[in-house]
């Protein structure tokens, strides 16, 4: 007779998760039983729940320095895995730098969604002098630059932002949008095949490709 099978206590504290939605239980649960290295090899390696109870931890407990492994996962032959990865790397680029050096980036972010974003801006501006090295920061300037139609400044910060964090599919997205609105389809185009072939489930980013596609072989 065949012994059963027992589950992995990461596999149960992800379906009570599931059940529940409690985050910080599962927060709570996970850090009492393993290491953020362990959580990283699980990541990559285990089985496809425990996979999507690693990232999702990752996503919870990790920090800028986890985005190569999430990054990863954004190619993951489970779906519910990449869609895990996708919302949990976002939070990590924004757990760069120092306590206060993110909480000026929060209000950045807050600015931005706010539709304030020549103070978005300033603040930016500011938040750079002293941590040029922040991506994320990079980003959210761009985004400002990009509402407030500086095309040619947030496709710069676009640029900016991928060298710093090469895994920043939404700057490769938003650099895509700034060529559009200078009108060059085709360096757009590059920046939107960029974005895929790091988030493959960027469905409208792959519309936008085979519309331009299609518009540049017709001309």
């Amino acid at each position: 007779m065949k012994k059963p099978v027992s589950t992995p206590r990461l596999d149960q504290l992800y379906h009570r998760y599931l059940d529940t939605e409690e985050s910080a239980a599962y927060i709570r649960g996970v850090s009492e039983h393993y290491l953020l290295t362990t959580l990283e090899r699980l990541a990559g390696a285990g089985q496809h729940v425990s996979r999507r109870a690693a990232v999702l931890a990752i996503g919870f407990l990790g920090d800028y320095s986890h985005t190569p492994i999430l990054g990863r996962a954004l190619h993951d032959r489970d779906r519910a895995v990449r869609l895990i990865a996708d919302n949990g790397i976002r939070n990590l680029w924004r757990r760069d730098g120092n306590q206060r050096q993110q909480e000026k980036l929060n209000v950045i972010v807050r600015l931005n969604d706010s539709q304030h974003h020549n103070e978005a801006i300033a603040a930016a501006n500011e938040l750079l002098e002293e941590a040029a090295w922040f991506a994320e920061v990079w980003n959210q300037r761009a985004i400002g630059h990009f509402a407030t139609n500086r095309w040619e400044d947030a496709a710069n910060d676009c640029h900016q932002t991928l060298e710093l964090n090469a895994y920043h599919f939404g700057a490769a997205v938003g650099m895509g949008h700034c060529y559009l609105e200078m009108d060059d389809p085709f360096a757009a185009l590059e920046c939107f095949r960029r974005a895929v072939k790091l988030n493959p489930d960027l469905e409208d980013v792959r519309a936008q490709i085979d519309y331009l596609q299609r518009t540049l072989e017709g001309k």
